[in-house]
């Protein structure tokens, strides 16, 4: 069982967008994944497994056990450093096609679970991606596999997950003990979501965009949480409305939406910000990493900006501290299937880290991808994108626009190295050489960011020798 203040300290922020909503044709999912400023990450491949005997998966967080297929497809994840308080692989994309990501941590209000409450053993976020994503061959398949499971075994807890293939993008959330909810993001549209159930009006009728628990609505009206002649609102009747939304996510989703749709004034404190929203304009990478960095720039809230030191810290910013990793996982239009899925991973703190792209189809990460413990190793890839990030903070005004460019370099060159190795993919038929390719790409692109990013490190230390509070003016003539 896993210690009840790491599982408390779990917290994200979620973009999800559709294929018309993109500049290039791809869908997007891509979280933060926030929990605790200083626990490593790593990236791992999972191989395709063809068993004799059906595993027999037992949670380390909540005892929650089930017996898994004899078949589990290839896939990517970031599990935890260590396995004690269990996997959390979190994000990852399969040989298929599918990629998933779990979880956005939500609350549902007390009258719900008290005719539905969580159970005990039930599945947590911590083994969704295990059990699910090795298992499904497309979104839509992933939302009717976890959903089945908690419907049959219950939840320790409420949790918005996000799924998304070449076609389809859906978000699913858990509202109660065995009852969820789960819509499929219309092509043309995004969803911002930060801690709360965010589905608001459910079409039962319509089975191609909604997916829900058996009984839902028996449930919520049997229980007098909703009259049957009235719209069925599953953020209304499960999920809450308090003081600590207002402070803690709502300002969020307000804040995606304004970088997104910025011709929509809308208020940060507003419970009413819609679920689904229509971009301005075409939606790129960049634009979600965007979001997923932010902390209210260009606005009296931003942390480190010029408001007063009460607008500063009046709302829980995107990107914070207790970020472990952030991912954006791109799935790409027009491409063979092991070609298609992009993991973009950024390690650390996503405001002072970069996002990395990692082919799907690859067969291995570099090394220091799987290395790292709680305390600071240079071996580590999830310590060296820390350390340029600690560098930064004790200085921030001061090295903010040497992060900046460095972040602005590694990205251009993430996405010239892209460009090359699809050209090298495209002109090979062996799928072997396919996969060599792709995970020679992948390493390159790790190796530019990370040699870019130590040079930075380095700079700072260098800048920041003169800085220090015992420094002194000596009179030359002495």
């Amino acid at each position: 069982m896993s210690d009840p203040l790491y599982r408390q300290l779990t917290a994200c922020t979620s973009v999800l967008v559709g294929k018309k909503a993109t500049a290039d044709g791809s869908t997007l999912i891509a979280r933060n994944e926030d929990s605790q400023a200083a626990w490593p990450k790593h990236l791992t491949i999972h191989p395709h497994q063809k068993l004799s005997t059906a595993p027999h998966f037992v949670s380390k967080d909540t005892g929650f056990t089930i017996d898994l297929p004899l078949e589990a497809a290839k896939y990517t994840a970031t599990p935890e450093w260590t396995d004690e308080y269990g996997i959390f692989e979190e994000d990852g994309i399969n040989e298929y096609g599918v990629a998933m990501s779990a979880t956005e941590s939500a609350y549902s209000n007390s009258r719900v679970l008290g005719f539905d409450p969580y159970i005990e053993n039930g599945i947590a976020e911590e083994a969704m991606v295990t059990v699910v994503l090795p298992y499904v061959k497309t979104a839509r398949e992933g939302v009717a596999r976890l959903g089945a499971i908690v419907s049959k075994y219950g939840t320790t807890e409420s949790n918005g997950i996000l799924f998304s293939d070449t076609d389809e993008v859906w978000y699913l959330e858990i509202g109660s003990g065995h009852h969820w909810v789960a819509q499929r993001i219309p092509d043309d549209s995004y969803a911002v979501v930060a801690n709360q159930l965010a589905i608001q009006e459910v079409q039962f009728d319509q089975p191609d965009w909604f997916m829900t628990s058996a009984g839902i609505q028996d449930f919520a009206r049997d229980n007098h949480l909703w009259q049957a002649d009235t719209p069925f609102n599953f953020r209304n009747i499960f999920g809450t409305q308090d003081q600590s939304d207002l402070v803690y996510n709502t300002p969020r989703v307000w804040y995606g939406q304004k970088i997104l749709t910025p011709s929509v004034k809308q208020q940060p404190q507003d419970f009413n910000l819609p679920f689904l929203r229509q971009a301005d304009a075409p939606i790129q990478v960049e634009d979600i990493a965007q979001i997923l960095g932010s902390h209210y720039e260009g606005t009296v809230y931003d942390p480190i900006g010029h408001g007063t030191p009460e607008e500063k810290h009046a709302f829980r910013p995107i990107s914070l501290a207790k970020t472990q990793e952030s991912h954006i996982l791109q799935m790409r239009p027009n491409l063979p299937v092991d070609v298609s899925g992009i993991h973009w991973l950024s390690m650390g703190v996503t405001a002072q880290s970069v996002y990395v792209p990692f082919y799907a189809g690859a067969d291995d990460v570099p090394v220091n991808y799987q290395k790292g413990t709680k305390d600071y190793s240079k071996d580590s890839i999830y310590w060296t994108y820390k350390l340029a990030g600690i560098l930064v903070d004790a200085h921030y005004a001061k090295f903010a626009k040497d992060l900046e460019q460095t972040q602005k370099h590694i990205n251009s060159l993430m996405v010239q190295n892209i460009v090359t190795t699809d050209q090298a993919i495209a002109a090979e038929t062996d799928t072997h050489q396919r996969t060599m390719l792709m995970t020679k790409g992948s390493a390159k692109a790790a190796q530019l960011a990370q040699h870019e990013m130590e040079r930075l490190s380095a700079k700072l230390i260098t800048d920041s020798a003169n800085l220090s509070p015992l420094n002194f003016t000596t009179d030359h003539n002495l």
